[in-house]
Protein backbone atom coordinates (compact mmCIF):
# COMPACT_ATOMS: atom_id res chain seq x y z
CA UNK A 1 0.00 0.00 0.00
CA UNK A 2 1.25 3.47 -0.88
CA UNK A 3 -0.33 6.41 0.86
CA UNK A 4 -2.18 8.75 -1.45
CA UNK A 5 -4.88 11.28 -0.71
CA UNK A 6 -7.92 11.42 -3.00
CA UNK A 7 -7.45 14.45 -5.20
CA UNK A 8 -9.73 16.74 -7.13
CA UNK A 9 -9.54 15.71 -10.77
CA UNK A 10 -10.38 17.63 -13.90
CA UNK A 11 -10.40 15.60 -17.07
CA UNK A 12 -11.69 15.93 -20.58
CA UNK A 13 -13.37 13.57 -22.99
CA UNK A 14 -10.89 13.71 -25.85
CA UNK A 15 -10.62 17.45 -25.35
CA UNK A 16 -14.32 18.18 -25.82
CA UNK A 17 -16.69 17.24 -22.99
CA UNK A 18 -15.01 18.70 -19.92
CA UNK A 19 -16.20 17.46 -16.56
CA UNK A 20 -14.91 18.04 -13.05
CA UNK A 21 -14.59 15.60 -10.17
CA UNK A 22 -14.15 16.84 -6.61
CA UNK A 23 -12.43 14.48 -4.15
CA UNK A 24 -13.31 11.38 -6.11
CA UNK A 25 -11.10 8.84 -7.91
CA UNK A 26 -13.48 8.59 -10.84
CA UNK A 27 -13.66 10.87 -13.84
CA UNK A 28 -16.56 12.24 -15.88
CA UNK A 29 -18.34 13.33 -12.66
CA UNK A 30 -19.90 16.75 -12.46
CA UNK A 31 -22.01 18.65 -9.99
CA UNK A 32 -23.49 20.85 -12.70
CA UNK A 33 -27.06 20.22 -13.81
CA UNK A 34 -27.80 20.67 -17.50
CA UNK A 35 -31.55 20.72 -18.15
CA UNK A 36 -31.16 21.18 -21.91
CA UNK A 37 -30.84 18.09 -24.07
CA UNK A 38 -30.54 19.27 -27.66
CA UNK A 39 -30.78 16.93 -30.62
CA UNK A 40 -32.24 16.80 -34.07
CA UNK A 41 -35.37 14.82 -34.90
CA UNK A 42 -35.20 11.22 -36.07
CA UNK A 43 -36.98 12.17 -39.31
CA UNK A 44 -35.95 15.39 -40.98
CA UNK A 45 -39.45 16.19 -42.25
CA UNK A 46 -41.03 15.96 -38.78
CA UNK A 47 -41.38 19.35 -37.09
CA UNK A 48 -41.20 18.65 -33.38
CA UNK A 49 -41.17 21.00 -30.47
CA UNK A 50 -37.44 21.11 -29.70
CA UNK A 51 -38.02 22.05 -26.08
CA UNK A 52 -40.08 18.88 -25.64
CA UNK A 53 -37.51 16.76 -27.43
CA UNK A 54 -34.78 18.00 -25.10
CA UNK A 55 -36.69 16.52 -22.18
CA UNK A 56 -36.69 12.97 -23.54
CA UNK A 57 -34.05 10.27 -22.99
CA UNK A 58 -34.21 6.65 -24.13
CA UNK A 59 -32.24 3.73 -22.69
CA UNK A 60 -31.49 0.58 -24.68
CA UNK A 61 -30.46 -2.43 -22.62
CA UNK A 62 -29.76 -6.09 -23.33
CA UNK A 63 -30.19 -9.20 -21.23
CA UNK A 64 -28.76 -7.22 -18.37
CA UNK A 65 -28.13 -8.24 -14.78
CA UNK A 66 -26.07 -7.23 -11.77
CA UNK A 67 -24.29 -3.91 -11.80
CA UNK A 68 -25.39 -2.90 -15.31
CA UNK A 69 -29.06 -3.27 -14.43
CA UNK A 70 -28.65 -1.39 -11.16
CA UNK A 71 -26.84 1.44 -12.96
CA UNK A 72 -29.54 1.84 -15.62
CA UNK A 73 -32.22 1.82 -12.93
CA UNK A 74 -30.44 4.59 -11.00
CA UNK A 75 -30.18 6.75 -14.13
CA UNK A 76 -33.74 6.12 -15.29
CA UNK A 77 -35.25 6.86 -11.88
CA UNK A 78 -33.11 9.95 -11.36
CA UNK A 79 -33.90 11.47 -14.75
CA UNK A 80 -37.62 10.82 -14.26
CA UNK A 81 -37.50 12.58 -10.87
CA UNK A 82 -36.04 15.59 -12.66
CA UNK A 83 -39.00 15.81 -15.03
CA UNK A 84 -37.39 14.10 -18.02
CA UNK A 85 -39.53 11.63 -19.97
CA UNK A 86 -37.65 8.33 -19.85
CA UNK A 87 -38.29 5.35 -22.11
CA UNK A 88 -36.45 2.03 -22.01
CA UNK A 89 -36.14 -0.64 -24.70
CA UNK A 90 -34.83 -4.18 -24.52
CA UNK A 91 -35.75 -7.84 -24.02
CA UNK A 92 -38.86 -8.39 -21.90
CA UNK A 93 -36.70 -9.97 -19.19
CA UNK A 94 -34.93 -6.64 -18.68
CA UNK A 95 -38.14 -5.03 -17.42
CA UNK A 96 -38.05 -7.34 -14.40
CA UNK A 97 -34.36 -6.74 -13.75
CA UNK A 98 -34.86 -2.97 -13.89
CA UNK A 99 -38.13 -3.22 -11.91
CA UNK A 100 -39.69 -0.80 -14.36
CA UNK A 101 -43.14 -1.15 -12.82
CA UNK A 102 -41.87 0.62 -9.68
CA UNK A 103 -40.33 3.57 -11.54
CA UNK A 104 -42.83 6.43 -12.02
CA UNK A 105 -42.36 8.27 -15.29
CA UNK A 106 -40.41 5.46 -16.98
CA UNK A 107 -41.95 3.45 -19.84
CA UNK A 108 -40.71 0.14 -21.23
CA UNK A 109 -41.14 -1.28 -24.73
CA UNK A 110 -39.95 -4.88 -25.34
CA UNK A 111 -37.51 -5.38 -28.20
CA UNK A 112 -36.22 -8.93 -28.20
CA UNK A 113 -32.57 -9.68 -28.91
CA UNK A 114 -30.05 -12.05 -27.38
CA UNK A 115 -26.56 -11.68 -26.02
CA UNK A 116 -24.98 -12.71 -29.33
CA UNK A 117 -25.74 -11.96 -33.00
CA UNK A 118 -28.45 -14.17 -34.51
CA UNK A 119 -30.60 -14.32 -37.67
CA UNK A 120 -33.46 -12.40 -36.04
CA UNK A 121 -31.34 -9.30 -35.45
CA UNK A 122 -32.62 -7.55 -38.59
CA UNK A 123 -36.14 -7.67 -37.20
CA UNK A 124 -34.88 -6.41 -33.83
CA UNK A 125 -33.13 -3.46 -35.50
CA UNK A 126 -36.31 -2.54 -37.40
CA UNK A 127 -38.43 -2.86 -34.26
CA UNK A 128 -35.98 -0.71 -32.28
CA UNK A 129 -35.90 1.92 -35.01
CA UNK A 130 -39.69 2.14 -35.06
CA UNK A 131 -39.90 2.29 -31.26
CA UNK A 132 -37.28 5.04 -31.02
CA UNK A 133 -39.00 7.00 -33.76
CA UNK A 134 -42.23 6.88 -31.76
CA UNK A 135 -40.49 7.88 -28.51
CA UNK A 136 -38.69 10.80 -30.23
CA UNK A 137 -35.84 11.16 -27.68
CA UNK A 138 -33.15 13.78 -27.85
CA UNK A 139 -30.54 11.29 -26.59
CA UNK A 140 -30.40 7.50 -26.78
CA UNK A 141 -28.15 5.88 -24.16
CA UNK A 142 -27.36 2.21 -24.79
CA UNK A 143 -25.71 -0.02 -22.20
CA UNK A 144 -23.39 -2.79 -23.34
CA UNK A 145 -21.76 -3.40 -26.71
CA UNK A 146 -24.58 -5.59 -27.99
CA UNK A 147 -27.28 -3.03 -27.21
CA UNK A 148 -24.98 -0.29 -28.48
CA UNK A 149 -24.37 -1.96 -31.84
CA UNK A 150 -28.09 -2.53 -32.42
CA UNK A 151 -28.79 1.10 -31.50
CA UNK A 152 -26.18 2.32 -33.99
CA UNK A 153 -27.78 0.20 -36.72
CA UNK A 154 -31.30 1.31 -35.80
CA UNK A 155 -30.34 4.98 -35.98
CA UNK A 156 -28.05 4.77 -38.99
CA UNK A 157 -28.06 8.00 -40.94
CA UNK A 158 -26.77 11.59 -40.86
CA UNK A 159 -26.34 13.09 -37.41
CA UNK A 160 -28.81 15.89 -38.16
CA UNK A 161 -31.57 13.33 -38.70
CA UNK A 162 -31.18 11.28 -35.52
CA UNK A 163 -30.79 11.64 -31.75
CA UNK A 164 -27.39 11.73 -30.11
CA UNK A 165 -26.08 8.24 -29.31
CA UNK A 166 -24.24 7.49 -26.06
CA UNK A 167 -23.01 3.95 -25.33
CA UNK A 168 -21.64 2.73 -21.99
CA UNK A 169 -19.27 -0.25 -22.25
CA UNK A 170 -19.60 -2.31 -19.09
CA UNK A 171 -17.61 -5.49 -19.78
CA UNK A 172 -14.22 -6.63 -21.03
CA UNK A 173 -13.86 -9.13 -23.90
CA UNK A 174 -14.33 -12.84 -23.11
CA UNK A 175 -11.26 -14.70 -21.87
CA UNK A 176 -9.29 -16.70 -24.41
CA UNK A 177 -9.94 -16.48 -28.13
CA UNK A 178 -12.27 -17.92 -30.70
CA UNK A 179 -15.58 -16.76 -32.09
CA UNK A 180 -16.74 -14.97 -28.93
CA UNK A 181 -13.73 -12.65 -28.96
CA UNK A 182 -14.10 -11.97 -32.70
CA UNK A 183 -17.76 -11.05 -32.19
CA UNK A 184 -16.79 -8.73 -29.33
CA UNK A 185 -14.25 -7.00 -31.58
CA UNK A 186 -16.84 -6.47 -34.33
CA UNK A 187 -19.26 -4.97 -31.81
CA UNK A 188 -16.47 -2.71 -30.50
CA UNK A 189 -15.82 -1.32 -33.97
CA UNK A 190 -19.51 -0.76 -34.68
CA UNK A 191 -20.01 1.15 -31.44
CA UNK A 192 -16.73 3.07 -31.76
CA UNK A 193 -17.60 4.34 -35.23
CA UNK A 194 -21.31 4.92 -34.72
CA UNK A 195 -21.68 6.42 -31.24
CA UNK A 196 -21.29 10.12 -30.55
CA UNK A 197 -19.83 9.36 -27.12
CA UNK A 198 -18.54 6.11 -25.58
CA UNK A 199 -18.38 5.87 -21.80
CA UNK A 200 -16.31 3.09 -20.21
CA UNK A 201 -16.22 1.70 -16.69
CA UNK A 202 -12.43 1.24 -16.57
CA UNK A 203 -9.24 2.64 -18.12
CA UNK A 204 -8.47 -0.54 -20.07
CA UNK A 205 -11.84 -0.37 -21.82
CA UNK A 206 -11.22 3.28 -22.66
CA UNK A 207 -7.95 2.30 -24.37
CA UNK A 208 -9.70 -0.45 -26.32
CA UNK A 209 -12.45 1.84 -27.57
CA UNK A 210 -9.99 4.52 -28.65
CA UNK A 211 -7.99 1.88 -30.51
CA UNK A 212 -11.22 0.73 -32.19
CA UNK A 213 -11.72 4.24 -33.54
CA UNK A 214 -14.08 5.93 -31.07
CA UNK A 215 -14.14 9.69 -31.61
CA UNK A 216 -14.95 10.63 -28.03
CA UNK A 217 -14.35 8.45 -24.98
CA UNK A 218 -14.95 9.16 -21.29
CA UNK A 219 -15.28 7.41 -17.94
CA UNK A 220 -18.71 6.29 -16.78
CA UNK A 221 -19.80 7.04 -13.22
CA UNK A 222 -21.32 3.84 -11.82
CA UNK A 223 -22.20 4.25 -8.13
CA UNK A 224 -23.51 1.64 -5.74
CA UNK A 225 -27.06 2.31 -4.54
CA UNK A 226 -27.19 4.47 -1.42
CA UNK A 227 -27.70 2.17 1.59
CA UNK A 228 -27.15 2.10 5.34
CA UNK A 229 -25.24 -0.92 6.61
CA UNK A 230 -26.25 -2.67 9.83
CA UNK A 231 -23.80 -5.46 10.80
CA UNK A 232 -25.23 -8.96 10.53
CA UNK A 233 -24.85 -11.46 13.34
CA UNK A 234 -21.86 -13.81 13.07
CA UNK A 235 -20.54 -16.73 15.06
CA UNK A 236 -18.73 -15.51 18.18
CA UNK A 237 -14.96 -15.51 17.78
CA UNK A 238 -15.08 -16.88 14.24
CA UNK A 239 -13.92 -14.39 11.58
CA UNK A 240 -15.82 -14.26 8.31
CA UNK A 241 -14.06 -14.12 4.95
CA UNK A 242 -16.81 -12.77 2.75
CA UNK A 243 -17.21 -12.58 -1.03
CA UNK A 244 -20.23 -11.84 -3.19
CA UNK A 245 -21.13 -11.75 -6.85
CA UNK A 246 -22.45 -13.77 -9.73
CA UNK A 247 -21.14 -17.34 -9.60
CA UNK A 248 -19.51 -17.11 -13.01
CA UNK A 249 -15.95 -17.62 -14.32
CA UNK A 250 -15.11 -13.89 -14.43
CA UNK A 251 -15.53 -13.56 -10.67
CA UNK A 252 -12.63 -15.87 -9.80
CA UNK A 253 -14.31 -17.66 -6.88
CA UNK A 254 -12.49 -20.87 -7.75
CA UNK A 255 -9.23 -19.04 -7.02
CA UNK A 256 -10.65 -17.96 -3.66
CA UNK A 257 -11.43 -21.57 -2.76
CA UNK A 258 -7.87 -22.59 -3.67
CA UNK A 259 -6.58 -19.77 -1.48
CA UNK A 260 -8.82 -20.89 1.39
CA UNK A 261 -7.24 -24.35 1.28
CA UNK A 262 -3.94 -22.66 2.20
CA UNK A 263 -5.15 -21.09 5.45
CA UNK A 264 -6.85 -24.11 7.06
CA UNK A 265 -4.22 -23.97 9.82
CA UNK A 266 -5.54 -20.66 11.14
CA UNK A 267 -7.09 -20.59 14.61
CA UNK A 268 -9.87 -19.76 14.93
CA UNK A 269 -10.75 -21.12 11.50
CA UNK A 270 -12.45 -18.43 9.41
CA UNK A 271 -15.88 -18.97 7.86
CA UNK A 272 -15.81 -18.72 4.07
CA UNK A 273 -19.06 -17.19 2.81
CA UNK A 274 -19.66 -16.62 -0.93
CA UNK A 275 -23.04 -14.99 -1.62
CA UNK A 276 -24.66 -15.00 -5.04
CA UNK A 277 -26.08 -17.29 -7.68
CA UNK A 278 -25.06 -18.25 -11.19
CA UNK A 279 -24.04 -21.05 -13.53
CA UNK A 280 -21.04 -22.22 -11.46
CA UNK A 281 -22.97 -22.79 -8.21
CA UNK A 282 -22.75 -26.59 -8.34
CA UNK A 283 -19.20 -26.62 -9.64
CA UNK A 284 -17.96 -24.32 -6.88
CA UNK A 285 -19.59 -26.43 -4.17
CA UNK A 286 -17.97 -29.53 -5.62
CA UNK A 287 -14.61 -27.76 -5.82
CA UNK A 288 -14.83 -26.70 -2.16
CA UNK A 289 -15.56 -30.29 -1.12
CA UNK A 290 -12.64 -31.59 -3.19
CA UNK A 291 -10.28 -29.08 -1.57
CA UNK A 292 -11.57 -29.82 1.92
CA UNK A 293 -12.71 -26.20 2.32
CA UNK A 294 -15.80 -25.57 4.44
CA UNK A 295 -17.42 -22.85 2.37
CA UNK A 296 -20.96 -21.54 2.68
CA UNK A 297 -22.99 -20.59 -0.40
CA UNK A 298 -26.11 -18.79 0.88
CA UNK A 299 -27.29 -17.79 -2.60
CA UNK A 300 -28.50 -14.35 -3.55
CA UNK A 301 -28.79 -12.03 -0.54
CA UNK A 302 -30.48 -8.66 -0.13
CA UNK A 303 -28.49 -7.73 2.99
CA UNK A 304 -25.02 -7.46 1.41
CA UNK A 305 -24.11 -4.18 3.20
CA UNK A 306 -24.85 -5.79 6.58
CA UNK A 307 -22.80 -8.87 5.71
CA UNK A 308 -19.92 -6.63 4.61
CA UNK A 309 -20.04 -4.64 7.84
CA UNK A 310 -19.62 -7.82 9.89
CA UNK A 311 -16.87 -9.39 7.74
CA UNK A 312 -13.31 -9.74 9.02
CA UNK A 313 -12.18 -9.32 5.41
CA UNK A 314 -13.95 -8.85 2.09
CA UNK A 315 -12.33 -10.62 -0.87
CA UNK A 316 -12.88 -9.70 -4.51
CA UNK A 317 -10.92 -12.30 -6.53
CA UNK A 318 -12.25 -11.31 -9.97
CA UNK A 319 -10.33 -11.87 -13.18
CA UNK A 320 -11.77 -8.57 -14.44
CA UNK A 321 -14.06 -5.86 -13.08
CA UNK A 322 -15.21 -2.38 -14.05
CA UNK A 323 -16.54 -0.41 -11.09
CA UNK A 324 -17.99 -3.27 -9.02
CA UNK A 325 -20.88 -2.19 -6.85
CA UNK A 326 -20.05 -4.72 -4.14
CA UNK A 327 -16.56 -3.24 -3.77
CA UNK A 328 -18.05 0.24 -3.37
CA UNK A 329 -20.42 -1.16 -0.74
CA UNK A 330 -17.46 -2.79 1.04
CA UNK A 331 -15.57 0.50 1.15
CA UNK A 332 -18.58 2.35 2.50
CA UNK A 333 -19.09 -0.36 5.12
CA UNK A 334 -15.47 -0.02 6.25
CA UNK A 335 -14.57 -3.65 5.52
CA UNK A 336 -10.90 -4.62 5.16
CA UNK A 337 -10.52 -5.39 1.45
CA UNK A 338 -8.35 -7.85 -0.46
CA UNK A 339 -8.91 -7.60 -4.21
CA UNK A 340 -7.29 -8.27 -7.55
CA UNK A 341 -5.50 -5.48 -9.38
CA UNK A 342 -7.60 -5.50 -12.57
CA UNK A 343 -9.84 -3.17 -14.57
CA UNK A 344 -11.34 -0.37 -12.53
CA UNK A 345 -10.58 -1.83 -9.09
CA UNK A 346 -7.40 0.20 -8.38
CA UNK A 347 -9.25 3.38 -9.29
CA UNK A 348 -11.87 2.65 -6.65
CA UNK A 349 -9.58 1.55 -3.83
CA UNK A 350 -6.66 3.89 -4.41
CA UNK A 351 -3.31 2.83 -2.99
CA UNK A 352 -4.26 2.43 0.66
CA UNK A 353 -7.85 1.12 0.96
CA UNK A 354 -7.12 -2.48 -0.10
CA UNK A 355 -4.44 -5.09 -0.48
CA UNK A 356 -4.24 -5.71 -4.23
CA UNK A 357 -2.94 -8.96 -5.72
CA UNK A 358 -2.55 -10.30 -9.28
CA UNK A 359 -5.61 -12.08 -10.73
CA UNK A 360 -5.59 -15.88 -10.72
CA UNK A 361 -2.81 -16.13 -8.09
CA UNK A 362 -4.17 -18.28 -5.25
CA UNK A 363 -0.92 -18.13 -3.28
CA UNK A 364 -0.74 -14.31 -3.26
CA UNK A 365 -4.45 -14.09 -2.46
CA UNK A 366 -4.05 -16.51 0.47
CA UNK A 367 -1.09 -14.57 1.85
CA UNK A 368 -2.98 -11.27 1.69
CA UNK A 369 -6.05 -12.64 3.48
CA UNK A 370 -3.88 -14.36 6.09
CA UNK A 371 -2.05 -11.09 6.80
CA UNK A 372 -5.35 -9.26 7.44
CA UNK A 373 -6.67 -12.02 9.72
CA UNK A 374 -3.42 -12.22 11.72
CA UNK A 375 -2.59 -8.52 12.00
CA UNK A 376 -5.27 -6.47 13.83
CA UNK A 377 -3.35 -3.25 13.24
CA UNK A 378 -3.34 -3.85 9.47
CA UNK A 379 -7.04 -4.68 9.55
CA UNK A 380 -7.77 -1.46 11.44
CA UNK A 381 -5.75 0.61 8.94
CA UNK A 382 -7.64 -0.96 6.06
CA UNK A 383 -10.99 -0.28 7.74
CA UNK A 384 -10.13 3.37 8.28
CA UNK A 385 -8.86 3.80 4.72
CA UNK A 386 -11.92 2.03 3.33
CA UNK A 387 -14.32 4.35 5.17
CA UNK A 388 -12.44 7.41 3.94
CA UNK A 389 -12.40 6.12 0.40
CA UNK A 390 -16.04 5.09 0.59
CA UNK A 391 -17.05 8.57 1.75
CA UNK A 392 -15.41 10.03 -1.38
CA UNK A 393 -17.17 7.72 -3.85
CA UNK A 394 -19.81 9.21 -6.15
CA UNK A 395 -23.44 9.12 -5.12
CA UNK A 396 -26.49 8.34 -7.23
CA UNK A 397 -27.10 12.07 -7.67
CA UNK A 398 -23.51 12.49 -8.87
CA UNK A 399 -24.01 9.81 -11.52
CA UNK A 400 -27.25 11.40 -12.73
CA UNK A 401 -25.64 14.84 -12.95
CA UNK A 402 -22.68 13.38 -14.85
CA UNK A 403 -25.00 11.67 -17.34
CA UNK A 404 -26.95 14.90 -17.89
CA UNK A 405 -23.73 16.80 -18.55
CA UNK A 406 -22.67 14.24 -21.15
CA UNK A 407 -26.11 14.25 -22.79
CA UNK A 408 -26.08 18.02 -23.07
CA UNK A 409 -22.61 18.03 -24.55
CA UNK A 410 -23.18 15.37 -27.24
CA UNK A 411 -26.55 16.90 -28.15
CA UNK A 412 -24.81 20.20 -28.90
CA UNK A 413 -22.09 18.59 -31.02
Amino acid sequence: MRAREPAALTTSIDGNCRLTTQHCPLVCLTTHYHPGLQAGPILKDVDRDRATERRRVAFVVGTTAGGTGAHVRILAAGLARRGIAVSAFGPASAAGVLRIASLPGVSFTPVEFGGRPRPGDAAAVLRLRQALRAAAPGVVHAHGLRAGALTVLALAGPRARRPAIVVTVHNAPPAGGGAAVRVYQVLERMVARGADLVLCVSPDLERRMRAAGARRVGRAVVPAPDTQAVPAASAAGQPVVFAAGRLAPQKGFGVLLEAAARWRDLEPAPRIVIAGDGPLAGELRARADALGVRAEFPGRRDDIPALLASAAVFVLPSLWEGQPLVLQEALRAGAPVVATCVGGIPGLTGDDAALLVPPGDAARLADAVRSVLRDPALADRLRKAARERGAALPSEDDAIAAALACYADVARA
